[in-house]
């Protein structure tokens, strides 16, 4: 394939999956796109992404917030009871001299989680208001370079794999931290993993195009 200018890079689309270079072509409202070698979707179409994408973006920074004051568990050990806290968890590690892992965890599970919701907060708006055309390019791009840090998910599957652990020394019991952390997680993959950058592009584009 032979590019004339970098404009044309603008039609172009690359497989999630085996990395093939497709030309985007016009799709209807609800419809997907699949890829010729390997079927995969590449991207879709959905004129109600927005609506949704922002109501979730909203209802999962409301459980990120509650989820970091609520206790996470109580553990209940030879009468000794110990209420453990997200914050805590990463305070924990300060206290005890490991300040670099501290700080990666705090990036990793707090502020980048946190960052990519606000972002999407302000990206979804300024797309369904119609504005901000050279704003909402530089939010793409951002969420770009900082999605793959966002590792939410894996602190959840490790605080499951400790409570597995912690089960045979004593009760456990599960806080309202724990419910809402979940809940934040899936939207967390969702938003992440589900909604592929090139469709809030491509919505994007369709926006301007249309303002025109």
């Amino acid at each position: 394939m032979i590019l004339k200018n970098e404009d044309e890079l603008n039609n172009l689309i690359i497989c999630h999956k085996c990395y093939t270079i497709h030309e985007k072509i016009p799709l209807k409202d609800g419809s997907k796109a699949h890829c010729l070698e390997c079927d995969e979707v590449i991207y879709s179409y959905d004129s109600r992404l927005i609506d949704h994408a922002l109501a979730l973006s909203i209802t999962g920074v409301i459980f990120f917030i509650l989820a970091n004051v609520f206790p996470l568990m109580k553990i209940d050990l030879l009468g000794n009871q110990q209420f453990i806290t997200l914050p805590k968890t990463i305070f924990s590690l300060f206290d005890s001299g490991f300040f670099i892992v501290g700080f990666i965890c705090f990036f990793l599970i707090f502020i980048f989680p946190l960052i990519i919701f606000l972002i999407n907060i302000l990206l979804f708006t300024l797309l369904k208001l119609k504005k901000g055309k050279n704003t909402t390019k530089e939010l793409l791009i951002l969420l770009a370079h900082i999605k793959p840090w966002s590792m939410a998910d894996i602190f959840f599957i490790s605080i499951l794999v400790a409570l597995v652990k912690l089960i045979s020394f004593g009760q456990i019991h599960i806080g309202v931290s724990f419910w809402t952390l979940m809940i934040f997680v899936m939207i967390d993959i969702y938003i992440t993993k589900s909604i592929h950058l090139s469709e809030i592009w491509m919505i994007r584009d369709k926006i301007w195009e249309e303002k025109v």
